[in-house]
């Protein structure tokens, strides 16, 4: 029996079928992404024999044309990869530091953080996501470059119906800044309704010059040069130089281990990996999980646990190629245990990641090319110590130098069990990226959930600054109280969402798949 698992997540967005009770299960092959046309196109790709690799190269491009929220060709991100033969192996596509970028670039005279970093040409890295797609399919797919991106050229070309969220998602007053973005998103004005035909010509283009030209049309063909002349002509950073000299770089992925599972997880850029298996540490052997899910106990125990990993990663993170990130000291088992011990203990596949980092990100097309920028460059840290729009802390390791990539919570992730496949889970969200991909996991691993169960449970968060126990709605007021009366900050308003998962679980020979109800979108498989 061919069993082949593609989890796809994007980061800033979520997928899911709306009032689904059981998960969605399958055969052969499940591809779980976060809008259900991407989804189908992945599912066609592995029908057509395609492996994962394939589907989620297929799946990206899609997601560039249909998910336009986060889904992209102008930004970046991670795959983390098992092949059948147990081979591990990550590729790191995160966006880059421009080489006119410079340390203080984002602070007024006085030395305070702007809004750079976040609005305008100058908020943009240098995208990766093209690099990174073309690296894992000549390594590791089957199908041709110019067939995995022809569902998506087809979709921009061709057009494709705007469902209920993303008509009112398109309000947005990041696209409204644009004067591009503006005129193909929002019509000057006439917004799209639900069930509209949404056409993108201009992005159906450029993704036809690269299908047939290669990942080079993007870093150095007529896309790059027009690309680089719009940041020159509006103030930008990237130059053709910049575009030219982009790799994407294969990384060896973080291995750990909890209980009888083996964790396959992100090095450094990004952070998450780092996060999930100190967490998990921490988590191991103290019991937590005995008064159940939800309870004020685990809750407060397991948010503890998230304070210390945070506090760490204000001070211990930040590329690799620039700065020692002491990977075996963090997740030394007796460091851990250290960190373990100040818990007060009555206060008891294929994964991938990819973002433009703020809805939209900086809500700016390039004229001509119709894709959308990355505010990336808001993942540095403008000024050590100051938060960033997710409200980390974070230090001198992660600020900004030419060509070095920003630190990075995104967290794909494959689970083994006993030395078999067992899970791909991942999600976006930012900050809380890292806490929703670990709760997720735990909630299938220690509280026995089924997949779609286990996306669509409660979810809570911690990250040290600011002082806040985030609780998604769902939790029970007594919890509530209890954990308030534990000395907990509790933020529990109605519009708190704590990420948004995407999982794939075996199970008996069978693949279940878990999209999250946070959103839309959809699991399918075979």
């Amino acid at each position: 029996m061919r069993r082949v698992v593609a989890g796809l997540v994007l980061c800033s967005f979520t997928a899911v079928e709306i009032g689904a009770k059981a998960p969605v299960r399958a055969k052969h092959a499940m591809v779980a992404a976060q809008e259900g046309l991407a989804t189908d196109v992945g599912v066609a790709v592995l029908k057509s024999g395609g492996n994962a690799i394939d589907a989620a190269v297929a799946v990206g491009f899609a997601l560039a044309v249909t998910h336009p929220f986060a889904g992209n060709i102008g930004g970046g991100g991670f795959m983390t990869i098992r092949l059948a033969d147990g081979r591990t192996t990550f590729i790191d596509f995160r966006e880059r530091a421009p080489g006119k970028a410079s340390r203080d670039m984002y602070l007024d005279a006085n030395g305070k953080p702007t809004r750079d970093s976040i609005e305008g040409w100058r908020s943009s890295g240098v995208p990766g996501s093209v690099r990174g797609f073309e690296l894992a399919l000549s390594k590791y797919g089957r199908k041709k470059w110019a067939d995995v991106i022809a569902p998506a050229i087809e979709l921009a070309s061709q057009g494709f119906p705007v469902s209920y969220s993303l008509a009112e998602s398109l309000h947005s007053r990041s696209l409204a800044r644009s004067e591009e973005s503006k005129r193909i998103y929002q019509r000057n004005g006439t917004f799209y309704e639900m069930d509209d035909t949404l056409k993108l010509p201009d992005l159906a283009a450029t993704l036809t010059r690269i299908a047939k030209n290669g990942a080079n049309e993007f870093y150095e063909g007529e896309t790059a040069r027009k690309f680089a002349a719009e940041m020159a002509k509006n103030g930008g950073l990237i130059t053709l130089a910049d575009l030219k000299d982009y790799k994407a770089v294969e990384r060896k992925p973080l291995i750990g281990k909890y209980k009888n599972y083996e964790i396959i997880t992100a090095p450094p850029p990004s952070s998450g990996g780092i996060g999930m298996l100190q967490i998990l540490g921490m988590l191991e052997g103290s019991g937590y999980e005995k008064t159940g899910f939800g309870s004020a106990a685990s809750i407060s125990y397991a948010a503890e646990a998230m304070q210390r990993f945070y506090a760490d990663r204000s001070e211990y993170f930040g590329d690799p190629d620039f700065f020692k990130v002491p990977i075996i000291g963090l997740l030394d088992p007796a460091y851990i245990a250290k960190r373990r011990a100040t818990i007060d203990r009555d206060g008891n596949a294929v994964a991938v990641t990819y973002t433009l980092n703020g809805g939209y990100g900086n809500g700016i097309t390039v004229p001509g090319l119709g894709f959308l920028l990355n505010n990336e460059m808001d993942d540095f840290a403008a000024k050590a110590g100051a938060a960033n729009m997710f409200g980390l802390v974070q230090g001198e390791g992660n600020t900004i130098r030419p060509g070095k990539r920003p630190l990075s919570a995104m967290t794909p992730t494959i689970v083994l069990r006993d030395g078999k496949l067992f899970m791909t889970v991942g999600a976006p969200g930012g900050s809380r990226i890292i806490t929703a991909v670990t709760e997720v996991f735990l909630n299938v691993a220690d509280f026995g959930m089924n997949a779609q169960d286990a996306v669509d449970a409660p979810r809570f968060h911690h990250q040290w600054q600011p002082d806040t126990l985030y609780l998604e709605k769902g939790f029970s007021p007594d919890t509530v109280a209890l954990l308030k009366a534990r000395g907990f900050h509790v933020d529990y308003a109605p519009g708190v969402v704590i990420a948004r998962v995407e999982a794939i679980v075996i199970d008996g020979g069978w693949l279940q798949g878990g999209s999250d109800g946070r959103a839309v979108g959809k699991a399918a498989g075979y």
